[in-house]
């Protein structure tokens, strides 16, 4: 088993490596930025369905046994992330919705409704998986004598890298609704200038 582990990362190195030559040359027009957001993009979505599959569906249920020997289709689907994050060690990694967002930048979109529903619904799934879901997992670690005690210092490190992001991410969405809150205001102002037709209002 261990010795087919470096073959099935190399042949995921490899798939991604493909996907993103077939991007680039599927999107000539564009940066080779795009064709790397784009196998993020992939990864992310893939990597998402995957994990959720193993973790609730295909078990072994994450919250009643960790630390469990990890399935085959585990050991797959950590094949196909690794060859991913070789892969992009020279990009930032995150999620389908923060790659979203770069292609609605990058297209003009992102000053938008569909800009705001994206970041909308990034902070939500951020607040409420990563910090809500994560809390859940790292009790049951914790609580759990299986898992190393390495094993339980990452998950506790993992979880406070998550609250160094929330805070950031809690700074820019308190930014982004005081800046419409005042374009808001702003634009009020202006419909009341021009509904009183320049003239004063009678007291």
């Amino acid at each position: 088993m261990l010795l087919t582990l470096p073959l099935r990362a190399a042949c995921s190195l490899l798939a991604w490596l493909s996907l993103y030559a077939w991007f680039c040359r599927r999107y000539k027009h564009r940066s080779y930025e795009w064709s790397c957001r784009l196998v993020t993009l992939t990864h992310g979505i893939l990597a998402t369905c995957l994990s959720a599959y193993i973790g609730f569906i295909d078990g072994p249920w994450p919250l009643s046994h960790p630390g469990s020997p990890n399935t085959t289709l585990q050991v797959h689907g950590l094949c196909l992330s690794l060859g991913y994050f070789l892969f992009d060690l020279c990009c930032e990694i995150t999620n389908p919705l923060l790659q979203a967002r770069w292609f609605l930048k990058e297209m003009g979109c992102y000053h938008s409704l569909s800009g705001d529903v994206v970041d909308f619904f990034f902070v939500v799934l951020f607040t409420g998986v990563r910090i809500g879901v994560g809390a859940w997992l790292m009790y049951c670690e914790l609580a759990s004598p299986k898992p190393r005690w390495y094993i339980k210092l990452g998950g506790v490190v993992m979880y406070a890298v998550s609250w160094v992001f929330m805070v950031s991410i809690c700074r820019f969405a308190r930014r982004k609704t005081m800046k419409k809150y005042h374009a808001w205001r702003s634009q009020r102002g202006e419909e009341l200038c021009l509904r009183t037709n320049g003239h004063l209002k009678s007291h």
